[in-house]
């Protein structure tokens, strides 16, 4: 039976009177590549807070690993949409990839953080940048070496907050080709308010938005996705999945296949 990363079980949350999320039940298997979708304004955002540990569920539980996500956050390496910097700051690429080495205890690198930053820059195709400043890079680039320095910590559950936004066609190939090199040895979950189309790495989709049974709040579904015969070249290099809104899956429907080989394996 496949491990499971992280597990929504029946949560609610609210800011105050304002339901945000009711009877949100859904689980991410160790290894996969997840897409969450959504529109602006559906409950993203709240999503990921709960996730992070940023905000707790008033009903409901969450497990990362079979941890509470404020325990477990070493073992998420996050990714935001926007990251800040200031521009005359002079830091290089190799020295913001080593950020992600740094821990509470510890201001010194060792030589084990320098291997895994290294790596981690090779993972992301951006090694020969190593010595650029950061800010003399393209939007693209920056958004490569954010994903590096996540990885350079070793997480479990790599969480990539719309990392296509605002980068050009070839940035965003590359990016999903260096994602593709760790699929199945990390989990990860790509959250993006395009609601068409996902990259062809996408084992299932979770769509945020749909209203829950009592209409007050919203909810996450499981979507079917496909193959498209003409994908737009302009998104992920044209390897794409289109979203099939209009078929909603069970939430077990994951494990279908796993239940199946199982009974097969004991026939």
């Amino acid at each position: 039976m496949q491990k499971v990363a992280l597990r929504f079980n029946e949560v609610a949350f609210s800011y105050g009177n304002l339901a945000v999320l009711e009877d949100v039940s859904f689980h991410i298997h160790v290894g996969e590549f997840i897409a969450l979708v959504g529109p602006n304004g559906s409950g993203k955002t709240t999503v990921l807070k709960l996730i992070l540990g940023l905000e707790q569920p008033n009903q409901g539980t969450i497990e990362i690993f079979e941890e509470n996500p404020r325990k477990a956050r070493d073992l998420i390496g996050y990714v935001p949409q926007h990251a800040s910097y200031d521009p005359t700051f002079p830091i290089s690429v190799q020295e913001v990839v080593r950020m992600g080495r740094l821990l509470p205890r510890s201001r010194h690198y060792n030589a084990a953080d320098v291997k895994a930053a290294q790596e981690a820059m090779e993972q992301m195709e951006i090694a020969d940048l190593s010595q650029r400043a950061y800010s003399a890079l393209s939007g693209g680039q920056r958004r490569r070496v954010l994903v590096a320095r996540a990885l350079a910590a070793n997480p479990q559950l790599l969480i990539l907050d719309e990392p296509t936004a605002n980068m050009d066609a070839e940035s965003e190939s590359r990016l999903f080709r260096s994602l593709g090199t760790l699929k199945r040895s990390t989990t990860i979950l790509i959250v993006t308010h395009d609601m068409g189309f996902v990259s062809s790495l996408t084992d299932r989709v979770l769509c945020v938005g749909d209203r829950s049974h009592s209409g007050r709040a919203r909810t996450v579904v499981q979507h079917r996705a496909e193959p498209v015969e003409n994908p737009p070249p302009d998104f992920f290099g044209g390897e794409v999945l289109k979203v099939l809104h209009e078929i909603t899956l069970p939430e077990d429907a994951c494990c279908a296949d796993e239940h199946h080989a199982e009974e097969n394996h004991h026939g």
